[in-house]
């Protein structure tokens, strides 16, 4: 297996499951603080409006191996856990709701210019097979907004002396 490849659990293995989507976007900022936009998931709402509410069961802002968080994704209400977590290159977690199980996993890649991260997420359950049916590009249409608010976020530029600069 690539070192730039997702390890998917036996049951969210993509040829398993309903529903798989890859996006992917090149970043004009470091792994590190790309990685840091991605585990602080109470955050997540401020540059994507599609999450809401999310809530980490330890009280703590960032995302951690075997971290439990609920959180909202287009109004459905989803537990989760953290299954991997490598910072600045990997984090994974699975997601329950009702009528739907799915897993979703994030790579971060370094290159020249900053880093490509990866995003692949499957879906198994009724509310999959509803997707698959009525709104196919649902999914991957909601991670590539993820990715390019995470973009956006990463790429901003650090704010100096309270914003303050000298000239």
């Amino acid at each position: 297996m690539s070192k730039d490849s997702i390890r998917w659990p036996a049951e969210y293995d993509p040829s398993r499951c309903l529903v798989y989507v890859v996006n992917s976007l090149d970043i004009a900022a470091s792994p590190a603080i790309v990685w840091e936009q991605l585990i602080a998931a109470t955050d997540w709402s401020s540059w994507n409006p599609n999450l809401s509410n999310v809530y980490i069961k330890d009280g703590s802002r960032n995302l951690s191996q075997n971290a439990e968080f609920t959180w909202k994704a287009s109004g459905a209400t989803t537990a989760s856990t953290v299954k991997e977590f490598v910072p600045n290159q990997r984090l994974a977690w699975d997601a329950k709701g009702f009528g739907l199980r799915a897993y979703h996993a994030w790579l971060i890649i370094p290159t020249t210019q900053g880093c490509r991260v990866l995003s692949e997420e499957t879906l198994r359950g009724t509310v999959a097979c509803l997707l698959k049916l009525f709104t196919p590009n649902l999914v991957s249409y909601l991670n590539q907004q993820w990715l390019e608010g995470l973009a956006k976020k990463a790429e901003q530029p650090l704010a100096i002396d309270g914003g303050l600069t000298a000239s």
